[in-house]
């Protein structure tokens, strides 16, 4: 697999100066292009509807979301080098950073035409153990007139970014600090999304489950 030391140094530099980085053509066609191949060829009862919430208050609200997902995990081929990548990445942070990040979660989404995911926050600051979210998209050919854009907000609701969800960008922030949404796509949308997580376990349970 091709290294990339560049991309991740530019990621951590860009964490420092403002909190999040956007890294186009961050992987080669060559680890993109079969996981959206991948993605398109999963049958349509294999998607999970997204859910919003953990525990108790984990729930379905499409109102709020309404783009379907599948848990991404080492037993997926096309899946490995790309999670091979955050590895790198997740020894880079706890390097550099000295963040502390203990693991990494990550699924496939799916994004059919007209789906969307309103302005929220990944992590609320002491209650959720993800730190670092991250989004790789697997679109060729998006355009603007696409739609699907990943729009990042600063802390007085301005708009700081509007991320066109191209093949091999990737957007990496802070889970706990910005606010996002995906806008209406105009046609079917696939990315990975993943987090990097600190290690809240109690007597080795991982809080929280995947």
């Amino acid at each position: 697999m091709e290294k990339i030391p560049h991309h991740i140094d530019a990621i951590l530099d860009d964490l420092v100066e403002r909190g999040y980085a956007i890294i186009p053509s961050f992987l080669p066609h060559a680890v993109s292009d079969p996981l959206y191949q991948e993605a398109n060829q999963i049958a349509s009862p294999h998607w999970q509807t997204a859910a919003i919430g953990r525990a108790q208050s984990h729930a379905i609200n499409t109102m709020v979301r309404n783009d379907r997902i599948i848990w991404l995990d080492d037993n997926s081929a096309y899946g490995k080098p790309f999670l091979g990548v955050m590895e790198e990445l997740r020894l880079a942070v706890n390097r550099s950073l000295f963040m502390g990040l203990f693991d990494y979660e990550c699924h496939l989404a799916h994004y059919p035409k007209g789906a969307f995911y309103k302005k929220h926050l990944d992590a609320f600051k002491g209650k959720s153990n993800r730190k670092l979210t991250t989004v790789l998209y697997l679109n060729p050919e998006w355009n603007e007139t696409d739609g699907g854009e990943l729009v990042i907000y600063g802390k007085r609701g301005e708009v700081l970014e509007k991320v066109l969800p191209k093949r091999g960008t990737l957007v990496v922030f802070l889970s706990d600090q910005f606010v996002h949404e995906v806008l209406p796509s105009q046609r079917d949308r696939f990315s990975l999304t993943g987090w990097f997580r600190l290690n809240a376990s109690i007597s080795g349970i991982i809080d929280p489950p995947r």
